[in-house]
């Protein structure tokens, strides 16, 4: 039944079927052309500088979560824009004491698709109730039902759609005991050490095989790992909760986010680098260090472009531009494409994708022929060498490495060298080892690393904060039988395998350009930074190329200083970890936490020849020791059942069939009930993925909910923590969960799954005795508490006055109870007033925002990264590729792209190499329905860039209509499922911006759902709007592993989904 404009606005599934987008929403917001917001609404006056009529939250149309404030009239958002009490986006700040009622008249900055949120919140084709499909999974048929019938459902399973019997989620969650999970878990972790044997193992546990996904690899973890969980865009606040309810609460450890998919081989890089050295491992790395762009002189941005992207435009372009604008910057943009940031640059580099750590090597090469690198930074060994130096960080450079067979392996120890005696001695009745002199004149309580001094190798401490050690960059010596070199020797051999003339020739520049780069680089001390990101690693040697360059701004010493590199200024804590902070939800406040053990779906985090499924090389699959997130291996894996099969899937706000390369392969996956029994969704809209759910649950916006503190980009030198809080009524229906009236969104399905299952950590008694967890605001408040209380003592806000309480409730006059109760907030607090006023001072601000002077330490960065950074990472050179059992490299070597199993890619017939990026006012999901920006007024569709040399070899005109096709791809088609096929086919536009042999297609249009496609609800065809369709998404032209099922090639070591290294070719139609 097909249905009218009136049918439309009758199905009261989607927003705009509702009374209040009919008669409220729509006349409010308008068409464009009437955007003069007092004209809008009737006269010359502009009442939204008063600051009953603002609200603060952040921005989530990207990751960069902006601060904003949002101006309402008659309970409607209707304008956005940037916070001025947050650095993010007003430079400098206004004070954080500033009162909200004089805060109304200033308005920060803000990017248009930040501006354009209003269009996210009120799209009409917005999810208001559950909906159930009522035909195959991805044929588009659905009905309504109650919330309260899909979590029985859900949690109950059986014959839900006459397919046969689905199981649900109370035959999932089997381990149930706190105490057995913990003790399961330690023995199981045994097994997998080879300290217990299986038959022991069995013997003592033979009461709860039956609990196991295999007791023959007990490892694998319980059957309550067959819940898995992805998810999307998701911020700090709702990551944690999330976390909470499966990990601690379901006693599953299958978590995943999608940071694979964006940039997480520069995360990995950043982390490994800066991992810490105690206790016997390394961790506790910085995933994220950026330049200080408002002081440095010279930037060089590897495969990055803040003028549209990164973290991001609104924080990130105003720090350069002034300096470009008053001479104090140079900026150098190395990307295949002339990006908005190349257009303004001093110099741009075309580089062959991919080709990152090459051109970063041949600088070194030069670097270091020239000695143009800080000697004094980078020979000291300690702390107190470091301190002695004028720095505040330091570096391996000077460790000696041991020389294997196979290539470098493990750092060198005092132990091995002679250098010192391990001791074993009790005290307080424990174990006490430690590690001593010959001649008793030190002692380490770890097996200390060894330097050359003046060429007499000498133990060292790299956090000894007292006795200097300088060490030798370049040595070479014998520790028994076994050749050991510094790591800066070994990088030097390393560059010096090829010329500059032949790094150039790898990284497809001229050497010139090396040479130039590497003399401006090394010009400026430390007020020179190389910056990267997505373009630089999302390929599978991404990791390397992310050493490779961060390993530039090691050799200036920049790290720590103004204008150099540093971590940001940070965020306060608000997990409650911190001594003294008010609710410690983190680190405890989980009465009957299990405890979540196994190996994960997706391998991550596990070496495989550490696990009871080791048979030796190769693995099935791929295992990912030093990475997490690995979204494109989620559904493949299960899909095989490698390590095990899931029996549900919980699907928030993501989609990465759309998002991931040759994401085109998994959609049989998700068609499949027998490969995944029972697939639930939440989410705004009907979307790519969720299209193929058994349910979807509606979410609400960024708008409409909590979220504690997404983390700022480090960008900013300050302190700052925005926090997210409704500021609209929600749009999604009301429903009723421990008997509290809510919003649906992700945190009721979990706590109603909660409820219904009786999960540990929920109830009246939830967090503690008399302290419970059966609402929303009983966890986020908590969280913008220990924000408001700070990191230590005496470090809290100040209390909001009366006046302020007064604005905070006039301001949210217009929020129903189910939202906005302040006796249910403060009750969220334990009724504690002081608290309640300190939260409140932090919310009307939108956040809490240290001032700007706090930022700097006269030459230094005011929050220091002021620790070790490893030049050569151990970590990485001690582990073996799960496929090919050879070891990795703790130097950053150049690689050619490669499968996972090592064979290098060559297409050969295809003559394009494809490359994706962002527009400044798109991202993949939310902006498909803001026709201010992407759906219309800015670009409505994207083109198939190429370069005028390309267009006329291949007789191709500007505006011809042409297809993507590869060797994973021959027929450049999406295959969505169910007779439905959609071409890769777009407008060629021809430029002289891009490289000679690349292909450019910008990564956010050609959906095929989220309004873009025909949907039937309880009988009523719901149309599509051609508009959300327009253009191509070329990821089903991406490279497909080949060498394992249903993947795209992948970085072994960041686990990066590779987007830039398929070959293609471009077809006329």
């Amino acid at each position: 039944m097909e249905s009218t404009r009136r049918d439309f606005l009758k199905t009261a599934a989607f927003l705009g079927g509702t009374v209040v987008f009919t008669e409220v929403i729509s006349p409010l917001l308008g068409p464009r052309n009437r955007v003069a917001a007092a004209t809008l609404l009737g006269g010359n006056d502009y009442p939204f500088d008063r600051p009953e009529t603002q609200l603060y939250t952040a921005c989530l149309q990207c990751h960069n979560a902006c601060a904003i404030k949002v101006k309402i009239h008659n309970g409607v958002a209707v304008k956005i824009d940037g916070n001025p009490y947050s650095p993010m986006t007003m430079l400098p700040q206004i004070e954080y004491g500033a009162s909200p009622r004089d805060a109304a008249r200033v308005d920060g900055k803000l990017c248009p698709k930040g501006q354009a949120g209003v269009q996210t919140l009120y799209d009409p084709y917005r999810i208001v109730k559950v909906l159930k499909r009522a035909g195959k999974r991805g044929e588009g048929k659905w009905i309504t039902i109650p919330f309260e019938q899909a979590i029985n459902e859900i949690v109950n399973g059986g014959n839900l759609f006459g397919e046969g019997n689905v199981p649900g989620l109370k035959d999932i969650y089997v381990l149930r005991d706190a105490a057995l999970a913990k003790d399961l878990a330690t023995d199981a972790a045994a097994v997998a050490a080879k300290k217990m044997t299986l038959d022991e193992f069995k013997a003592k546990h033979k009461e709860h095989l039956d609990l196991l996904i295999d007791p023959d690899h007990p490892d694998l973890g319980p059957k309550n790992n067959q819940l898995v969980f992805m998810a999307g865009r998701i911020e700090h606040g709702r990551v944690e909760f999330a976390k909470r309810w499966l990990n601690n609460a379901f006693g599953s450890p299958n978590y995943f986010e999608h940071t694979t998919i964006c940039e997480q081989s520069h995360h990995i890089a950043y982390a490994r680098m800066t991992d810490q050295w105690s206790g016997g491992k390394w961790s506790g790395g910085k995933t994220h260090l950026k330049p200080d762009a408002l002081n440095a002189r010279f930037i060089i941005y590897f495969g990055t472009s803040p003028f549209e992207a990164n973290f991001g435009p609104t924080n990130m372009v105003e720090r350069i531009t002034a300096g470009l604008a008053d001479g104090r910057l140079k900026i150098a943009v190395v990307d295949p494409r002339l990006s908005k940031t190349a257009a303004k640059a001093w110099k741009w580099v075309p580089i062959r994708p991919g080709t990152d750590a090459a051109l970063a090597l041949g600088m070194i090469r030069w670097i270091l022929d020239n000695q143009r690198y800080d000697a004094a930074f980078l020979s000291a060994a300690n702390k107190a060498a470091a301190k002695a130096a004028g720095e505040t960080t330091w570096t391996n450079a000077t460790y000696l490495v041991r020389v294997e067979k196979d290539g470098p392996g493990a750092l060198l120890r005092g132990s091995e060298a002679g250098l010192v005696n391990k001791s074993e001695e009790e005290k307080d009745g424990k174990k006490v080892t430690t590690y001593v002199t010959p001649d008793g004149s030190a002692v380490f309580t770890e097996d200390p690393f060894v330097v050359s001094v003046g060429g007499a190798l000498v133990p060292v401490n790299p956090y000894d904060d007292k006795n200097s050690v300088v060490g030798d960059l370049l040595a070479t010596a014998t520790a028994g039988e076994v050749p050991v070199k510094t790591a800066f020797q070994l990088l030097r051999e390393l560059v010096s395998e090829k010329s500059v003339e032949e790094w150039a020739a790898a990284a497809g520049v001229s050497a010139n350009d090396i040479v130039i780069l590497a003399r401006e680089f090394t010009s400026y001390g430390k007020q020179a930074a190389a910056e990267l990101y997505r373009g630089a690693v999302q390929h599978t040697n991404g990791y390397y190329n992310a050493q490779a360059i961060i390993t530039l701004n090691l050799l200036i010493g920049n790290v720590d200083w103004t204008g150099g590199l540093g971590p940001g200024g940070g965020h306060w804590h608000e997990i409650g970890d911190k001594p003294g902070q008010p609710f410690p939800v983190g680190p405890g406040l989980h009465p009957g936490k299990l405890t979540a053990f196994g190996v994960k779906l997706t391998r991550e985090g596990s070496k495989y020849d550490a696990s009871t499924l080791f048979t030796g090389f190769p693995a099935k699959r791929p295992w990912y020791p030093f990475s997490g997130s690995v979204w494109q291996e989620v559904l493949p894996s299960a899909a095989e059942g490698y390590p095990y099969p899931i029996k549900a899937l919980f699907l928030h706000m993501g989609a990465s069939v759309y998002t991931t390369p040759a994401g085109n392969q998994q959609v049989e996956i998700l068609k499949d009930p027998t490969k995944i029994p029972l697939f639930f969704a939440c989410d705004i809209v009907i979307g790519e993925q969720s299209m193929y759910a058994d349910y979807i649950f509606p979410d609400t916006t960024y708008f409409e909910r909590f979220e504690s503190t997404p983390h700022a980009s480090p960008d900013i030198q300050q302190k700052h923590s925005q926090v997210r809080t409704p500021v609209v009524a929600p749009i999604p229906e009301t429903v009723k969960v421990f008997g509290e009236e809510m919003p649906i969104n992700m945190e009721a399905i979990m706590l109603a799954i909660a409820e219904k299952l009786s999960l540990p950590g929920y109830g009246p008694d939830g967090f503690d005795k008399g302290l419970g967890f059966t609402k929303q605001e009983d966890w986020y408040l908590k969280l913008i508490a220990n924000i408001a209380w700070g990191d230590k003592d005496g470090d809290s806000v100040p209390e909001a006055s009366d006046e302020e309480l007064a604005l905070f409730r006039q301001a949210r006059r217009h929020l129903p109870k189910s939202v906005f109760d302040e006796a249910r907030w403060k009750q969220a607090l334990g009724d504690d007033d002081s608290l309640w006023r300190k939260v409140v001072y932090v919310i009307n601000r939108g956040g809490r925002f240290e001032a700007w002077d706090k930022g700097y330490a006269g030459a230094k960065l005011g929050h220091p990264f002021g620790n070790l950074f490893s030049l050569y990472v151990e970590n990485v050179a001690k582990a073996k590729n799960s496929m090919t059992g050879t070891r990795f490299s703790g130097l950053p070597i150049f690689e050619p792209i490669r499968d996972s199993m090592g064979k290098e890619i060559k297409d050969d017939g295809f003559d394009l190499q494809l490359i994706t990026w962002k527009e400044v006012f798109a991202t993949q999901s939310r902006t498909p329905g803001n026709y201010w920006t992407q759906g219309g007024a800015l670009l409505p569709e994207n083109y198939i860039l190429l370069n005028a040399q390309d267009a006329e070899r291949l007789g191709l005109r500007d505006g011809d209509a042409a297809r993507l096709v590869s060797k994973s791809n021959p027929d450049g088609l999406w295959d969505l499922g169910n007779g439905r096929k959609e071409a890769m086919v777009g407008k060629v536009r021809i430029v002289q911006g891009i490289r000679p042999g690349v292909v450019g297609v910008s990564f956010h249009y050609g959906h095929w759902a989220y309004g873009a496609t025909d949907v039937v609800v309880d009988g009523l065809t719901i149309k599509a709007d051609p508009r959300r369709g327009r253009g191509l998404n070329p990821n089903a032209a991406m490279r497909a592993d080949g060498a394992v099922k249903a993947v795209c090639l992948s970085d072994p070591i960041g686990g990066s989904a590779s987007f830039y290294d398929t070959w293609v070719k471009v077809q006329r139609v």
